[in-house]
């Protein structure tokens, strides 16, 4: 019998759901279930063909156990190295090379020394930064956000420089980056699944959070939705993720990738709505239920995208379409 686990933390609809349906499939041979974790020995085999991992990113506890599930062969959405590893700035340099449109974006060392560190320790950093290039490049109005993280936890919109080193005082050993504001005609949040599988939704960040993914929306042009269509694959074919979301803000008919380092997305019943909701449950079983299939012990059942497929094959990366 092949299982399939999923790994969560406060959610409540998403887990059992995803659970029941697989379940509900019948599929010969797999089952599926709220996955248990007790004793992490090193190397050892793990119970599991296929975990999907909703809480790593704030328990490092189960990103150990993920990453040691792994070497035993069980398939990890989303891959937990290369999880470990992302980050947003890196996400837009990587968009850059795709040629997927991104918000102009400079990297900024924190404000202040990381601990066990001091002046010393920044001796190859040209200092002061020449911040009126890096203001005349990104352009005001801006956000200044966490190169590394989510949930908007210390995020700024700024409209001038006075502004924007008031903020970046508060900022203490965080590492930020500087980003263009995107003044947007419309927005959308793209869950995508399996690197195949994309659910384009209309979303408005501008509301309280659940009030955010817009009910009942307006036509949208089909070319537009092409589109975007396009850059989630591009995006999630480069990184790598099986299990993700891409948001886009809308400028004078183009796309522009605005995040899209979401490994553990938002798919909670209440927030998303009832027919995103089906949608995600639905795509995310199957999803599991193939990779489950595909299992092999002791096999690299991880998924890896085509930016370290390059490197590792000395090739030049492309988009996902020409290397099929």
């Amino acid at each position: 019998m092949k299982k399939i686990g999923i790994l969560f933390g406060q959610e409540n609809t998403f887990p059992q759901a995803f659970v029941d349906r697989i379940n509900s499939k019948k599929e010969k041979g797999i089952t599926a279930e709220l996955a248990k974790v007790n004793k992490v020995i090193q190397g050892e085999t793990n119970e599991y063909a296929v975990l999907i991992d909703r809480i790593s990113q704030d328990v490092p506890f189960y990103r150990g156990y993920l990453k040691n599930a792994s070497l035993s062969g069980t398939a990890v959405i989303n891959n937990p190295f290369w999880w470990s590893a992302d980050e947003k700035f890196f996400n837009n340099a990587l968009s850059v090379k795709l040629k997927v449109p991104v918000p102009k974006t400079v990297l900024l060392p924190s404000n202040q020394h990381p601990q066990d560190t001091n002046s010393d320790s920044f001796r190859n950093l040209d200092y002061p930064l020449d911040w009126e290039g890096i203001f005349d490049y990104v352009g005001f109005p801006a956000f200044f956000k966490p190169f590394s993280g989510g949930g908007w936890k210390n995020v700024y919109k700024l409209h001038n420089k006075e502004e924007f080193f008031n903020a970046y005082s508060e900022t203490g050993q965080l590492v930020m980056m500087l980003q263009e504001a995107i003044e947007f005609d419309d927005y959308f949040r793209c869950y995508c699944i399996d690197r195949k599988d994309v659910r384009i939704m209309r979303y408005d960040p501008r509301q309280p959070h659940h009030l955010r993914y817009v009910q009942n929306p307006l036509p949208v042009e089909a070319n537009l939705l092409k589109t975007v269509e396009k850059y989630v694959l591009e995006l999630n074919h480069g990184l790598g993720y099986d299990f993700n979301t891409v948001e886009f803000a809308v400028r004078e008919g183009i796309p522009i990738a605005i995040d899209f380092c979401n490994p553990a997305p938002d798919a909670d019943l209440k927030s998303v709505g009832e027919e995103n909701f089906e949608w995600v449950v639905e795509a995310a079983a199957n999803m599991a239920i193939r990779k489950a299939k595909e299992y092999k012990e002791g096999m690299n059942n991880l998924t890896w995208g085509t930016f370290i497929d390059s490197f590792v094959n000395n090739k030049q990366l492309k988009s996902y379409k020409t290397q099929k």
